[in-house]
């Protein structure tokens, strides 16, 4: 969480690498025992493989069901059941590449206890206790036989996150206007519509890599992250973006998925494009945390895509499995949208795009 003017804003992003660690035996009908999330020691490799290339494109359509969504702060929260169990309301986490539940859920439902994994959260990395989830269902989508972390719902913000594991065969389409998700399998033929951008991006595990990005000169590799509400920058970024020229910082406090606060910088940024569009006056935080070095982007300027300026959009549609992304805008021209965390609140972000019906197109 970021904790700015009193508000909180949650930082969820979940990257799992595997673990052998020893099983205590449970009676089957007994509760897990869920331990807390244990520090890992520094220099634990991450197990993660290096990530491949991306793009944006303007012809991807979502066609499946629309799911009612509620929005807490800025991002999305769908009902998902556990083993048929619920609707539990969880957090949609493009940056996560595990789905989590919330430790009320493995409780109340029994979950058996499964292999410990290293977390490598947006905040902290950890080993953490994972349960034995049969099925996950969104609407009509379903997952089966799934390990997942049991974290504080606290912590999540919400009873649980749907992350990659989830979404990796899906295609999924939030409607930050409406407040609806809709999801489709991704192994279905794509109908086109001619009101879309659509961005190709790099994959790696699910995860949605852009490549088309840049921040004021500097090019940069962007995350979509779903799971976070606040927009974060890497070092390597901060040093080629704003140097040692007089910026003006104000810092923040972050809380992972894992409970771990960290302190964030944050500055505010002349222009962000992400292919047709443009972001003018973009707050943003600036820390090496975890997933840049899980990605592979810890040496070279990069950027976790939070719901701060997901939701300036009206629609964000994500083809995990075709690496695609496309961003509709709420209105043509430009557009003036205040960001939560901008210190300044007569400070407004400006959107503007080619104004083309790729981008404007209702």
């Amino acid at each position: 969480m970021v904790a700015i003017a009193r508000h909180k804003l949650p930082l969820a992003g979940a990257l799992l690498s595997a673990w052998a660690a020893p099983l205590v035996a449970a009676s089957a009908a007994d509760p897990p025992v869920i331990s807390k999330p244990r520090p890992v020691a520094p220099g634990t490799p991450a197990n993660v493989p290096p990530l491949p290339p991306a793009q944006f494109d303007s012809t991807l359509a979502i066609q499946g069901e629309d799911l009612k969504a509620r929005e807490v702060s800025t991002r999305l929260n769908v009902d998902v059941r556990v083993n048929g169990r619920g609707p539990y309301r969880f957090v949609v986490d493009s940056g996560a590449d595990t789905s989590v539940v919330g430790l009320r859920i493995a409780r109340d439902l029994e979950l058996p206890l499964g292999t410990p994994a290293i977390l490598n959260a947006v905040t902290s990395r950890d080993l953490v206790d994972r349960v034995k989830v049969a099925q996950l269902s969104i609407g009509n989508s379903h997952i089966s036989n799934l390990e997942l972390p049991a974290l504080r719902e606290s912590d999540v913000g919400g009873d649980g996150l749907i992350g990659i594991d989830a979404l990796t065969e899906q295609r999924l389409m939030m409607d930050f206007e409406a407040h609806k998700v809709r999801v489709e399998d991704a192994r279905r033929p794509m109908k086109f519509e001619p009101d879309a951008i659509i961005v190709t991006a790099r994959r790696e595990r699910g995860q949605l890599i852009l490549t088309q990005v840049r921040a004021g000169s500097v090019r940069l590799d962007a995350v979509i992250d779903t799971g976070s509400e606040v927009t974060i920058g890497n070092m390597a970024l901060k040093q080629k973006l704003l140097g040692r020229r007089g910026t003006r910082f104000w810092t923040v406090e972050a809380v992972g998925v894992t409970g771990v606060a960290v302190k964030l910088q944050m500055a505010t940024i002349s222009h962000l494009q992400l292919g047709p569009i443009t972001l003018q006056d973009v707050p943003i935080a600036f820390a090496d945390v975890p997933p840049f070095k899980t990605f592979g982007l810890a040496d070279e300027p990069a950027l976790l895509l939070g719901t701060d300026l997901l939701e300036t959009f009206r629609r964000i549609s994500l083809d995990f499995r075709a690496r695609k992304v496309r961003f509709q805008l709420r209105r043509c021209g430009t557009d003036g949208v205040s960001i939560s965390t901008s210190s300044d609140a007569s400070r407004f972000t400006r959107l503007s795009s080619t104004n083309t019906a790729d981008v404007c197109g209702r």
